[in-house]
């Protein structure tokens, strides 16, 4: 067997509050392979995005440990950290958060010019192709759409080639028929780079469709 892309185990994290220490994931354990799809439910409240923070490296855990392609978070400095996640996974969140005085084309480029990569500019041209924007590529945040400017983060995603996608309620401001569009181009661009997905999401539907579920509640996974 492979070794998996993410390997979580024992994952506890705790804030100190002014009314003592509140316990947001306790015990948290789970595993994604290469290339396997996974999504994580639960109601509001229940510490999926905090889980997802934590597995990305943008948090450090209370106890436990979160091995991402084969990098111990936990041993590493917060720039380490910021180069593990350049260099092996990629984003998609609820908001889009692109760069607003940036093109679709440079906002897409830009993951692949921290890393100083070859040729940019051909494969961010390619992408943006993929997902249906290959009209777009001068356009800046605010002549687009929702719907396009999830299609323009979902090119950034890929743009370094990830192991592995997180995706933070990737629809969640789209209506319903535009985040259909958006999960059918995920899919898709996930299958063909073979690359690993953690999805959080409140749609039972949506989560139907990957291939393992962990499901959350009070801080604790429930299956």
């Amino acid at each position: 067997m492979q070794d998996p892309v993410l390997d979580v185990r024992s994952l506890t994290k705790r804030y100190d509050t002014p009314a003592g220490p509140l316990l947001v994931l306790e015990g948290v354990s789970l595993q994604v392979g290469p290339g396997e799809t996974c999504s994580i439910v639960g109601p509001s409240g229940s510490g999926k995005t905090t889980l997802l923070g934590l597995c990305a490296g943008l948090d450090t855990p209370s106890e436990g440990t979160v091995s991402l392609a084969g990098n111990n978070l936990g041993a590493l400095d917060e720039d380490a950290r910021a180069r593990v996640r350049n260099e092996h996974v990629g984003f998609v969140f609820q908001n889009f958060q692109l760069l607003p005085t940036l093109t679709a084309l440079e906002n897409v480029m830009v993951p692949a010019e921290l890393r100083a990569a070859e040729r940019p500019e051909e494969r961010a041209i390619e992408l943006l192709r993929k997902v249906g924007l290959g009209e777009r590529l001068h356009h800046y945040p605010v002549q687009l759409s929702g719907g396009e400017q999830q299609r323009v983060a979902l090119a950034r995603a890929f743009i370094n080639r990830p192991r592995l996608l997180f995706a933070d309620e990737p629809t969640g401001n789209l209506d319903f028929e535009t985040a259909e569009k958006i999960i059918e181009a995920m899919f898709e661009l996930n299958r063909s780079a073979g690359t690993a997905l953690v999805l959080v999401t409140h749609d039972l539907d949506l989560a139907q469709r990957t291939s393992k579920i962990i499901r959350m509640r009070s801080g604790r996974v429930v299956n």
